[in-house]
């Protein structure tokens, strides 16, 4: 049942991400972390990410931002060392809590109309806050996401320039983990026999996205950050 449960996991978070290009930390990660201990979970989702990012980049070069890219990666430097120092550090089902809190707050925010005007120093703050929280918690996503939708970014600029990201973030965060929390044989394995379901995600992802127009894609975008940070909280206060 679990192999099943796992199956599907994978299947829709790629899906997500291929069309989106930010869902697959955000959903995977969560449900992950039913499943295995922290280290595991974040590791698969950093292994699978980084192989989505790849079968992904050179279809969506195009729409990359490259000045905010850099700004991005230069941020994100800063922000490494902080997560992974906070995963060694602080309980998880602490930290779950906070990311789950602002997670809720800022998604009202924006449903709410909340906007942000995006600038060359916030883009740096907002590559550190996703890098801590790549190596700490394996989700990059929420604060790009966030950044992006405030800014009123059109969906194939968020998604080439987050997948761009996330070549340098989820591999830097991976070697980093490896490096500081160790793996283990299971991280491996479980990735391997993901990788058919990544690729059948990645064509669906393909379609979906084609589909999806502007408005829709915002709501969308709201009802992913919700659902994710409502299971966050309830996880973070029973475990």
């Amino acid at each position: 049942m679990e192999i099943i449960i796992f199956g599907l996991i994978i299947l829709i978070a790629a899906v997500l991400q291929t069309s989106t290009g930010f869902g697959f930390s955000i959903m995977a990660t969560p449900f992950l972390l039913l499943l295995f201990e922290p280290r595991e979970a974040i590791q698969i989702n950093l292994v699978l990410s980084l192989c989505i990012s790849l079968a992904l980049i050179s279809k969506i070069r195009k729409d990359v931002n490259i000045g905010m890219l850099k700004r991005f990666v230069i941020g994100s430097v800063a922000g490494l060392p902080i997560g992974i120092m906070t995963f060694l550090l602080i309980d998880v089902s602490l930290l779950k809590f906070v990311v789950s809190i602002v997670i809720l707050v800022l998604t009202i925010l924006l449903i709410l109309h909340f906007r942000i005007t995006q600038h060359k120093r916030r883009d740096l703050l907002v590559g550190g806050v996703s890098g801590s929280l790549t190596t700490s918690i394996g989700m990059p996503g929420p604060p790009l996401l966030l950044y992006f939708s405030g800014t009123d970014t059109k969906k194939e600029t968020l998604r080439g320039t987050t997948l761009a990201f996330y070549l340098f973030i989820y591999f830097s965060s991976l070697v980093i983990q490896v490096i500081m929390a160790g793996t283990s044989k299971t991280v491996w394995i479980s990735s391997i026999i993901s990788l058919p379901l990544i690729f059948i995600g990645l064509i669906l992802g393909q379609f979906l996205f084609k589909w999806v127009n502007q408005r829709l894609f915002q709501w969308f975008t709201y009802t992913i950050l919700m659902i994710t940070g409502i299971y966050l909280l309830m996880e973070s206060i029973h475990s």
